[in-house]
């Protein structure tokens, strides 16, 4: 059974940084492909990064570029999005997501097969 859990979010303050964390289980990351998304009150979930699992190449939305940063430990079963330089528009709940294309570096959340529950993220002073 595919699983995947989410944790790591909280409140920052603006500049600040948080390290985001997704704990899979029921598949392995070099077989299926991963991406982080988000969502803010009154607005559509977007994608901000994502991971392919042939050769972990990645793909970052122009909001996050140069500030995240997604890595995985395939050993752990656990992909990562390394926050810095947080603003407040980051504020939201983020989602990791899994697609059994293992070659995708799509941030369509419909190319997306299975959902974490999601953690808040709140960049606040």
């Amino acid at each position: 059974q595919v699983q995947l859990v989410e944790s790591g979010g909280g409140l920052v303050q603006p500049g600040g940084s948080l390290r985001l964390s997704c704990a899979v289980s029921g598949f392995t990351l070099d077989s299926y492909a991963m991406g982080w998304f988000r969502q803010a009150p009154g607005k559509e979930r977007e994608g901000v990064s994502c991971i392919s699992a042939d050769k972990g190449n990645t793909f970052y939305a122009d909001s996050v570029k140069g500030r995240f940063t997604i890595s995985r430990d395939i050993a752990k079963n656990t992909v990562y999005l390394q926050m810095n330089f947080l603003k407040p528009e980051d504020t939201a709940v983020y989602y990791c997501a899994a697609t059994r294309y293992p070659v995708s570096l799509s941030l369509v959340p419909a190319y997306y097969d299975y959902w974490g529950q999601g953690t808040q993220v709140t960049v606040s002073s």
